[in-house]
Formats: C-alpha cells, structure tokens, sequence
C-alpha cells in the first residue's frame, strides 16, 4: 500500500501555516506553540484518529484567534484529501457515540467528496482557554469545506462543562475520522461508491 501522507503549506498575510499528515500513522503529535487550548484539541485529534500530525503555525493573535483557528481547519482539511488519494479502497463511512463524562455526542462523517456540516453545538461559555468557544463550529466546516467531507455533530446530552463539550466533539471527530479513512481488505483498490468516483 503507498504512503498516505500529506505536506499542506499555506500562506497569506494574516497567517502562515504547515501541516505534515500520516493517516497511516501511531498517533505522533507536534506543534509550535500558538494557541494553548486548541493545541491541546489537536494533540487528542492525532491521538485518537491514530495519525501522525505535525504542525507550525503562526496566526495575527493580536488581532484575535478567528484566522489561525479558521485557517488551521482548511489547512487540515485540505492534507485529510490529499493524504486519501484516490480513495481507493476506504471505508468512507465512520461515525461514534462518545461520552465525555456529562456529555454525550454523536459524530458521523463521509469522506465521498462533497461537503456538508451540520452541528447543534451551543456554547454556554465566551472562552475556553485562549480560544474563543464560537470558533469551534467553525473550525470543523473549514475543515470539512476543505476535506470535501459530510461531518455531523449531534448531542444527545450538552452536558454542563465547556470544556467537556468541546473535547468530546474532537475525540467523537477523531474516532469517526480512524474508522472512516481505514483500509477495507476486502475492497483494496475499489473506490467505495457505485459511480466509480468520489
């Protein structure tokens, strides 16, 4: 089986970003440090999705943290396609259940190549950390803009803690993202979708 990996680098006037993706990987982290929370989301997303993700990035936080947050999720996205190839062989389809102590969320993507985000989250709080809560919808579309992808986020249970809250959406994203991009022996080198494409 080839590689699966990916090397995005992107670049504009409000950010720099460069991202190296192995979704065939042991759950390896790196990042420079930018901001402290969603660095910390990260580091749980390689983990649980078990792939290898290094990240640089530098972002105008003297501004606010919209455009590195936001960049950051087209940036991954757009290595998740990449690293997929031809999507030869995938599952496609993955999805979880995961409770975070209090919170119970449903998560459930489909890497077929065309996008759709829906998502009931609904911040109680302004902030987690240094990242601000309302950047976390919109971290996941950028992100599933750029990775051509169905992501859905559902809470069966909101629970009562921020920071449980958004937890459970990486790791519930991760989760889904490991089943959805694994190999199927018993297709190797069908793409899974009756056109022929995805």
């Amino acid at each position: 089986m080839s590689q699966r990996t990916a090397s995005v680098k992107r670049k504009t006037r409000e950010t720099k970003i460069e991202i190296d993706l192995n979704l065939d990987g042991q759950g390896e982290f790196t990042c420079s440090p930018s901001l402290g929370f969603l660095e910390h989301m990260l580091e749980l997303l390689a983990a649980h999705a078990r792939i290898d993700l290094n990240v640089q990035a530098e972002g105008d936080l003297q501004v606010d943290d919209h455009h590195l947050t936001e960049d950051l999720g087209i940036t991954l996205g757009q290595a998740i396609d990449s690293a997929l190839g031809k999507k030869e062989g995938l599952e496609r389809y993955g999805f979880t259940l995961l409770p975070m102590d209090e919170v119970l969320v449903a998560v459930a993507v489909d890497m077929g190549g065309r996008f759709a985000f829906c998502c009931d989250y609904l911040p109680q709080r302004e902030r987690v950390g240094d990242l601000s809560t309302e950047l976390i919808p919109h971290f996941f579309k950028s992100l599933a803009i750029a990775a051509k992808c169905n992501l859905h986020f559902n809470f069966l249970n909101a629970g009562e803690n921020e920071h449980h809250r958004i937890e459970a959406m990486f790791k519930g994203f991760a989760r889904s993202l490991r089943m959805a991009v694994r190999i199927d022996p018993e297709v190797r080198g069908k793409v899974p979708s009756t056109k022929g494409v995805v």
